[in-house]
């Protein structure tokens, strides 16, 4: 059993939890811990990736890294039960990707501009610091932020004797695949609003819709028609 949850769990008791337990997880990192967990690829690598780069290493379950730790050309192998203090941790580059996160960081410096000439309103904006009571472009910020664009961190407690970072990404990205089933339950399947008072009328209208949902799965797996589509076929 794997269970992927959404970036909102990555707490060090939500994944302690699963993993007590005997269960595989993989959840999204946070890019907040990008910098830490990619320092050792940067410092031998270099800061420029190829598109679809993948970086398997380590990242704390909490607490920040050692920053006088000794380290070598090699990446740390992350191996269950040697480290309680890390998580494996992948990270892989899409140049797509950096191109799509570079549009908004382009808009918060200008914000960030507008609001230290004077042009916008004097509200809390990213990249925005005080020196001295002067504001300020937080260039170091900016420019580590534009650097970290295009990476994407997962976290897991598989170790890649099991799976390969390479399944560890494909694995987490086939969450859509549930997020589409809730999108046709609440929509096409119509499981909300609830218009039941009672738990046996609450859990009768979630097995026939859950029914419903596994049917309907089935179909358009066999007929490559969505439901959506159902009524004009």
């Amino acid at each position: 059993m794997v269970v992927v949850p959404e970036t909102g769990m990555l707490s060090a008791g939500n994944l302690d939890a699963p993993d007590q337990a005997g269960l595989r997880f993989i959840v999204g990192s946070r890019m907040v811990d990008a910098p830490d967990d990619l320092a050792h690829h940067f410092h031998y690598q270099g800061i420029v990736p190829d598109d679809r780069d993948l970086v398997d290493t380590n990242t704390m379950r909490r607490g920040r890294p050692d920053p006088n730790r000794v380290t070598t050309a090699h990446e740390t192998v992350w191996v269950p039960g040697t480290g309680v203090k890390h998580w494996r941790a992948v990270w892989q580059y899409r140049r797509k990707r950096a191109v799509r996160d570079h549009h908004p960081l382009d808009l918060q410096r200008d914000r960030a501009t507008a609001i230290i000439d004077g042009n916008k309103p004097a509200k809390s904006a990213r990249f925005v610091q005080n020196k001295g009571g002067q504001k300020a472009f937080d260039q170091a910020s900016f420019f580590r932020a534009y650097d970290m664009a295009g990476w994407k961190g997962y976290v897991t407690n598989i170790p890649a004797t099991l799976m390969p970072a390479a399944e560890v990404v494909s694995s987490y990205h086939d969450l859509w695949q549930v997020e589409q089933s809730f999108r046709m339950s609440k929509t096409d399947l119509r499981a909300r609003p609830i218009f039941h008072h009672t738990k046996d009328g609450v859990d009768a209208h979630f097995t026939i819709v859950f029914v419903a949902l596994a049917i309907a799965r089935y179909l358009q797996t066999r007929s490559g028609i969505a439901i959506k589509h159902w009524s004009n076929s």
